[in-house]
């Protein structure tokens, strides 16, 4: 008779058992840790650290480098811009790492249509959550200024990445 324990005295189901919870934390892991840092890299540049005052400077420095001088009302031109596009891609970026953690672990609906558009429904409402929570903070810091405008700023760049991933996902799988 032979037995159905391998190495270690482990049977051959609880083996699987233990492979299929370790490969459904790795997949939760892999799809929520890059929300996590997304946030994380939000909340750090929304301490007054990173206020204009104290990053005119370095970019100013930077962008005359490669740009030759730049008179005053030309940098806070280019400054803003620079800004007001790292807000943009910024919450882009984390509306897509959003989408992804849905898509791979939001399986409630019946269909793939249906769990796509959930996956951007919640998506658009994770980055609005984060975008809104950052201003509201903001409007505290003695450096800082919350701005609704920044919201929206923050929710159409998401929504540009969300079209995209709609667009590259109904091309990929319409066959």
């Amino acid at each position: 008779m032979s037995s159905s324990f391998g190495p270690g005295g482990v049977s051959a189901s609880a083996r699987i058992d233990r492979q299929r919870s370790e490969n459904g934390w790795s997949r939760v892991a892999s799809a929520w840790i890059p929300v996590l840092v997304c946030v994380m890299v939000i909340a750090c540049e929304s301490t007054p650290y990173f206020g204009s005052d104290h990053t005119t400077g370095p970019l100013q420095r930077f962008f005359e480098f490669f740009l030759g001088p730049l008179t005053q009302p030309q940098w806070w031109r280019l400054h803003m811009v620079v800004r007001k596009s790292g807000h943009f891609i910024g919450y882009g970026i984390l509306s897509a790492a959003w989408f992804r953690a849905f898509w791979m672990t939001w399986r409630p609906l019946r269909t793939v249509a249906q769990r796509r558009w959930s996956a951007h429904s919640l998506a658009m409402a994770g980055t609005f959550l984060v975008a809104a929570s950052d201003e509201f903070h903001q409007a505290f810091l003695p450096n800082r200024t919350g701005s609704p405008v920044d919201v929206l700023l923050d929710c159409c760049g998401a929504l540009v990445v969300q079209v995209l991933i709609g667009l590259w996902m109904w091309m990929r799988f319409r066959d």
